[in-house]
């Protein structure tokens, strides 16, 4: 719930800034709930405000408008809040609630109350009492440096709050800000101060408010006004006047219908209670958030806190990296791609980007003859049938390019699985012909919102390094051992390393217990095999099967999933497909692996751009080599060299008579040429070159036939290091 007072000057003591999430109790009730308290009494939080201007979004929470980052200092502005009557009157309502609950909770303390064994990660196990003893308490029991930290508690698994009682024998953690999950309830809370401000400062109706991968936001409704850069300044002051009042995080778990009197004002809140209330969850699904265009606006103000200021430091240092290596920068500068108004969502590769695009298509496919891969191509437009035999046409049909011909209904395919499937299942199929594994580069399109797409890591249309392996079950171990292999031999050429999760089964799992464990059992084993550091996310597979979730570092820091190992057992049920046995069943079903590497090429294109901030590496460089002649008797010779070194490498030859040869070797380099050759009289004379890289290490003469060979097998070798090797 997002608190309010009548004055930020005017204090009011026991005001609650928490969220409403579902209660897992039941059905009618919800939590208002305290997320997070860094210290006893007040969150400590240094907020910077992040927004994009004129931004307009939908109900979905998405972009409008081309995101514009404005980070604002603080600044003493002076402020004057509104003070919205529906401030007063919710806050009424929750101090007669809070009462109830306390009352509750005291007779609970009182009849249910006995000694319970806490039992920390360590081993240790201290005492305490049911319905009494809080994570903070035992905190505090172990040391105030220890309790200062701390975030959040998870009991017996489950993220607890630090002032609430635990109920019987517990394993408890104390978790601080450097783990996700702490983090994510930091800046949940960190987002309702947020809130806080907004709904004082502009007297709109707040809607959404979750944490985000960095951060936090807060959407807000605004009759006829929208947000100013102007008013950033003044919005972190009062979030910083909030923090310094030390308002207590409260939870307080009341009936729906008492929310719902609560924010009457509020028709958005009241939708999310409506809409949400009767799930057991606490997830931040976009259900209700339709994204049409003809339902209101919002507006959106991002945020970044931390526990501590040098944290802040820290993480601006990072975002002016990051900055630097955008790939969209990256992208301009180098002329790889562009977008365009008339076709959102999809890339335009100028020809040096579509090199690098082709190059890592054509890298995969050589690792796909390598491994007994076998290429298809299949349609890109699907009967609207194929999709409601899968499944898509029910849960994705709004993000599928969908048209009407001859009073039929198409789609563009969104992915590839569906048609794969009619293939396997076109003729007979016998288990001599399994593991079948089928690799398609098919064009794909999603509707995304426009408001989503962000450069080459969110667009419409795209290409996977997509496959589907159909297999026994018998084979599912081997299999995942190959795909495990391939991962790591591609990932070792970029220079990524990555992290293993396997994801078990979920409570809504499809098909048969057997099966799953099963499964699991030969994903575990491919896994110890594998000999790479692997964790366990129980309970947090897909429910038609389990899988493994590989993500990368780049060099920066940053994960990214594009890996996927997923398997299925739904999809063969789906399409009924079937494969003779051994046993001569003709009704074996297959299990299906979905298996992409790159996973979109143009997202994996943006990761390399920024990993690499620009500096490809030879064998993906768009710009492999500068042929410089030293004057203009030379300029026939540096065509002539060019003219060779064309054949299989990207050459050019800079003719430019204003430009000094220094000059012209200076702009080479930060083009990002790999390769400098420098040619004169007498290199001319040898048929030679004079070698140079873009780091300025100088190689010297080379015959032209040596210098070709060379950068030829250190291309093929798909070294990270082609100039040191040279």
């Amino acid at each position: 719930m997002e608190s309010g007072s009548p004055s930020i000057l005017q204090p009011r003591e026991g005001q609650t800034a928490g969220p409403i999430v579902p209660s897992p109790k039941g059905k009618g009730t919800a939590q208002i709930k305290r997320p997070v308290r860094s210290k006893r009494d007040s969150l400590r939080s240094y907020l910077k405000g992040i927004v994009g201007l004129s931004e307009v979004y939908d109900l979905k929470g998405v972009f409008l408008s081309d995101r514009t980052w404005l980070q604002v200092k603080s600044c003493p502005v002076p402020f004057f809040l509104q003070d919205p009557t529906f401030i007063r009157s919710r806050l009424e309502l929750y101090e007669e609630l809070k009462k109830q609950s306390d009352a509750l909770l005291c007779t609970r303390a009182s009849i249910h109350s006995q000694m319970i064994q806490i039992t920390l990660p360590d081993g240790k196990v201290t005492g305490g009492q049911a319905w009494k003893t809080t994570p903070y308490q035992v905190a505090v029991d172990l040391s105030q440096g220890v309790a200062d930290s701390v975030i959040i508690a998870r009991v017996n698994g489950e993220l607890w709050d630090l002032d609430r009682p635990m109920e019987g024998d517990s394993t408890l953690e104390l978790l601080t800000f450097e783990n996700e999950d702490a983090q994510a309830v930091y800046w949940h809370s960190s987002a309702h101060i947020l809130g806080e401000a907004m709904e004082n400062y502009y007297g709109g109706c707040l809607c959404y408010g979750p944490p985000i991968e960095n951060g936090f936001y807060y959407d807000m409704h605004m009759e006829n006004r929208g947000v100013s850069s102007t008013e950033l300044c003044t919005l972190e002051n009062i979030c910083k006047s909030i923090i310094k009042e030390k308002q207590p995080f409260e939870r307080l778990e009341v009936r729906k219908e008492d929310l719902l009197e609560m924010f009457k004002y509020n028709k958005f809140k009241c939708r999310i209670l409506n809409e949400k209330i009767h799930t057991p969850t606490t997830t931040n699904s976009s259900t209700y958030w339709e994204g049409k265009s003809n339902m209101e606006t919002l507006q959106r103000i991002y945020g970044i806190s931390f526990p501590e200021a040098k944290m802040m430091k820290e993480w601006e240092k990072f975002q002016e990296e990051a900055k630097k290596r955008d790939h969209r920068k990256i992208g301009k500068e180098q002329e790889l791609f562009f977008f365009h108004d008339l076709s959102p969502g999809s890339c335009f590769f100028l020809p040096r980007g579509a090199f690098i695009y082709n190059t890592l298509v054509d890298f995969i496919k050589e690792e796909y003859q390598r491994r007994n891969f076998m290429e298809v191509v299949s349609p890109n437009i699907y009967n609207s049938k194929l999709w409601e035999t899968s499944g898509h046409w029910q849960h994705y049909s709004e993000n599928m390019f969908s048209f009407e011909a001859e009073k039929e209904v198409f789609a563009l395919k969104p992915m590839n699985c569906p048609g794969h499937c009619l293939m396997f299942a076109h003729r007979p199929r016998s288990w001599r012909e399994m593991p079948l594994r089928l690799a398609d580069f098919g064009v794909l399109h999603r509707n995304e919102l426009s408001g989503t797409l962000s450069g080459l890591v969110r667009v419409r249309r795209f290409q996977q390094d997509d496959a589907h392996l159909f297999c026994t079950m018998e084979q599912i171990e081997e299999e995942m051992k190959g795909c495990l292999h391939f991962l790591q031999s591609v990932y070792a050429r970029f220079g990524f390393t990555f992290q293993l999760h396997l994801s078990t089964r979920p409570n809504n799992f499809l098909g048969e217990k057997e099966i799953w464990d099963q499964a699991e059992k030969q994903l575990q084993n491919s896994l110890d095999d594998f000999g790479e550091p692997w964790k366990l996310n129980p309970g947090d597979g897909a429910f038609y099967g389990p899988k493994i979730d590989i993500t990368i570092k780049d060099a920066i820091g940053r994960y990214h999933q594009c890996a996927t190992i997923q398997l299925d057992f739904q999809l063969p049920v789906r399409f009924n497909l079937t494969y003779v046995g051994k046993d001569g069943n003709d009704k074996t079903r297959p299990v299906i692996i979905h298996r992409a590497i790159l996973g979109s090429v143009e997202r994996m294109m943006a990761i390399l751009a920024e990993n690499y901030s620009g500096k490809w590496p030879f064998w993906l460089s768009p710009r492999q080599v500068m042929v410089l002649p030293v004057g203009p008797t030379c300029e026939e010779y540096a065509q002539q060299v060019r003219e060779a070194s064309e054949a299989g490498l990207m050459a050019d030859v800079d003719l430019d008579q204003s430009c000094t040869l220094n000059k012209k070797i200076r702009n080479a380099q930060l083009a990002q040429y790999n390769f400098i050759f420098v040619v004169g009289e007498k290199e001319k004379a040898g048929n030679a070159i004079n070698v140079r890289t873009r780091d300025n290490k100088i190689h010297g003469e080379i015959s032209v036939p040596l210098a070709l060979e060379k950068l030829w097998k250190l291309k093929a070798s798909r070294t990270l290091h082609a100039e040191e090797e040279f």
